[in-house]
């Protein structure tokens, strides 16, 4: 049959004997002559991912984020001016008013000092006594003691209020459990030396408390009171001592702040790529190479 032949002398189909009736065969539409190339039925968009269609899905830098929102950094806590300042005159009275127990362990553990009573007053019973200076050693010691265990108790103790207030209340506090440890310490069996010296007989020995030589008081332009000496050392140990602790902190506001939850960060990254497998079990059979053809098969290229 020629391709000239027209469609009236074609052949007709015959239907297969053997095909169901929902086995037709599929009929190709015939295009419309009159119709232009932009006539037919509108493609629908492909949606392609950015970078193309072979680019890969971001992963996250950390694995899956978490599941629920973030939490957000804790707010810090309200700072009120007058609040702050009451909170800090609190802790600089209450230490000031632990000197008295210190005053107290001071004259406990100093030496008294021997005198001899004269007829111009008390005198030394020995040229050079060591008792003063032990004296001062002691108050020294204790001191400083004071103000190391005063800083770690406000730093423990007063997490939210920590920084410069607390610093300087501590501070000021170290220097006023000095003054009040002084005063208390050496008043200790005071009024009973007095009494001695004013009616002892010249010639008769006892004992003076301990008293400070290496701090006190000196009045600037005669008007207000300055300490000196080893009065400073309580201060000195709560600062030196609150200023390491603060150094210290891994936290950068000084208060305690919640931990922020990283452990979707050690998380496994979802897989996106083909599956590896991990044993034997699992691996798909090879694949046969097809075996070439036998001489005399047909099909063979020598025929």
């Amino acid at each position: 049959m020629s391709p000239d032949t027209s469609d009236a002398d074609r052949p007709e189909s015959r239907p297969d004997p053997a095909a169901g009736p929902g086995d037709e065969p599929p009929v190709d539409p015939v295009p419309d002559p009159a119709a232009g190339p932009g006539d037919g039925p509108p493609a629908e968009p492909v949606h392609q991912p950015p970078g193309g269609p072979f680019a890969r899905p971001p992963q996250h830098p950390f694995g899956a984020p978490p599941a629920g929102p973030v939490p957000a950094d804790p707010t810090p806590p309200e700072r009120r001016p007058g609040r702050v300042a009451g909170v800090a005159l609190g802790v600089a009275a209450l230490v000031t008013a632990l000197g008295v127990p210190l005053g107290l362990l001071w004259a406990a553990v100093a030496p008294d000092t021997p005198v001899v009573k004269t007829a111009e007053g008390a005198v030394y019973a020995q040229p050079q006594p060591e008792q003063p200076i032990a004296a001062d050693g002691w108050f020294s010691l204790l001191g400083l003691g004071f103000g190391v265990l005063a800083a770690l108790a406000l730093w423990v103790l007063l997490r939210r209020r920590r920084g410069p207030v607390g610093l300087l209340a501590g501070a000021a506090g170290g220097l006023g459990a000095a003054l009040v440890a002084w005063q208390v310490g050496r008043r200790v069996g005071l009024s009973a030396y007095e009494r001695l010296l004013a009616s002892a007989p010249d010639g008769q020995a006892f004992t003076k408390p301990a008293d400070l030589r290496a701090g006190g008081l000196h009045r600037l332009f005669d008007v207000l009171p300055l300490p000196y000496g080893n009065l400073l050392l309580p201060a000195f140990g709560v600062a030196v001592t609150y200023t390491l602790l603060a150094g210290w902190s891994r936290w950068p506001s000084l208060r305690p702040e919640p931990e922020p939850d990283l452990s979707w960060v050690y998380a496994a990254p979802p897989a996106t790529g083909p599956q590896v497998s991990s044993g034997p079990a699992d691996s798909p059979a090879p694949t046969a190479a097809p075996e070439p053809p036998a001489p005399g098969a047909a099909g063979s290229p020598r025929d």
